[in-house]
């Protein structure tokens, strides 16, 4: 058993589920272990502290989080295992009662892991710390990397739109974020550390600067100017929220990358109003044609859900003609999954595991048509490339300015650089691109 006296020598493993906030808050978790001694385990060693970050998107979501802590829990008897997330937020009896797991805490106590640790140390007792969503006030930066090349820069959290088939508000509270001067401030931090690259990070990080004077768009003229970072993408942005004037900003920079990702949900009118949507049809597709008249190359991922509550087969019908006709790269295709205390549950008409299933097999058969249509057009072209490390033996990865990811034999001294790459074919499935650099 771990005590305090070996605080300074401890190492701990982390294991994030999710979305890339949660990557960028478990970047931050192991930062504030880090200064105070913790290392991250090495492979082949046993580890002192296991931090779990969990999510709570689907049933299977939570599933996986329990799999993953119990199996934590058999390998590493002696550990003192650390769970946040959405899951130790909405179900903390269920995470608490789960075998070795020492302490819970709630999605807005995730940077103070390290003090409960310390407090765990001294009076080994189990220790559970979760507020309601509701009563969330403050908002934490964070701005990290762990182990990747990019760096991933929380500048909102929570949301205020509860959608009917969603459990984030209850998960995340509602809709906070920093200041402009704060942003900048994580990146040019993050600059000075050797980032070369930015992911945008937020619940709805469209909704940036809500109750102030600030918004999303000041935030991106702003970041725009910080002088070491190479290229900024957008993450996950509502449609709605998407405006012209950011698009158009897009095109034009030299940071900013042409690569977006907006939720759609759902390809039907009848639908989105069953999900309350702050939008349809009409302008998620003017949204899309936006971004390809401006950007032609402009990778455009959008979210689906697919076989929610009050989808019909009709309904379902029009959302796949509607998907297969607009001008993007790929889907992410989610099956919908029961969440309770959530206002879907009232809809009638639910759909079979079965039909879920089909469903899900069409649009994914669209998606990878797509990918490979749009990374096609790419062969014989020469694009920039940022480069990361890979296993040994492997060749490097890394992803073009329009994110097309990309394999490429270079020597590892290219790694977090960005070099040109001629682009010679695409895998089966379009997801990966094979690639030589540019002498």
């Amino acid at each position: 058993m771990i005590d305090k006296s070996t605080f300074g020598n401890l190492t701990a493993l982390y294991h994030t589920f999710g979305c890339k906030l949660n990557f960028s808050e478990t970047s931050s978790v192991a930062r504030e272990l880090a200064a105070r001694g913790v290392r991250r385990v090495q492979r082949g060693e046993t580890p002192d502290i296991v931090v779990v970050n969990t999510c709570s998107v689907t049933e299977v979501a939570d599933k996986k989080c329990r799999q993953t802590i119990r199996s934590f829990s058999r390998r590493y008897p002696d550990a003192a295992i650390l769970v946040t997330g959405c899951y130790a937020q909405l179900k903390p009896g269920e995470v608490a009662a789960i075998p070795g797991v020492q302490i819970v805490a709630g999605n807005d106590r995730k940077l103070m892991l390290p003090e409960y640790l310390d407090r765990w140390l001294d009076e080994k007792r189990k220790s559970v710390d979760v507020v309601p969503g509701r009563d969330f006030r403050s908002f934490d930066p964070s701005c990290s990397r762990g182990d990747r090349t990019r760096f991933f820069l929380k500048v909102q959290d929570g949301c205020d739109y509860f959608c009917s088939y969603c459990t984030i508000p209850f998960a995340r509270g509602r809709s906070r974020s920093g200041t402009v001067d704060m942003m900048v401030q994580q990146a040019q931090r993050a600059a000075a550390e050797g980032g070369k690259e930015i992911v945008i990070t937020g619940v709805n990080i469209g909704d940036f600067g809500k109750g102030s004077k600030e918004n999303f768009f000041d935030l991106v003229k702003a970041l725009d100017q910080v002088d070491g970072i190479e290229r900024y993408r957008i993450s996950s942005i509502e449609p709605n929220l998407l405006t012209d004037e950011i698009i158009d900003f897009v095109a034009g920079s030299k940071r900013f990358m042409p690569h977006f990702h907006v939720p759609l949900q759902s390809g039907d009118d009848e639908v989105l109003s069953l999900m309350r949507r702050h939008y349809d049809t009409a302008l998620f597709r003017h949204k899309m044609e936006a971004i390809r008249q401006a950007m032609p190359h402009a990778f455009i991922g959008v979210d689906l859900i697919v076989g929610a509550r009050g989808e019909t087969a009709e309904r379902f019908g029009r959302s796949r003609d509607f998907v297969d006709s607009l001008p993007i790269s790929r889907l992410h295709v989610f099956t919908y999954s029961e969440r309770p205390g959530t206002r879907a549950l009232s809809i009638p008409h639910s759909v079979s595991p079965e039909e879920k299933h089909n469903r899900t097999r069409v649009m994914l058969g669209i998606s990878e048509r797509k990918l490979e249509e749009f990374a096609a057009q790419f062969v014989g072209s020469v694009r920039p490339a940022l480069l990361e490390h890979s296993r040994p033996g492997r060749p490097m990865g890394g992803f073009t300015d329009n994110y097309l990811k990309v394999e490429v034999d270079a020597p590892h001294t290219l790694d977090n650089m960005i070099v040109n790459v001629h682009i010679t074919d695409i895998m089966p499935g379009g997801e990966t691109v094979k690639a030589t650099v540019v002498p």
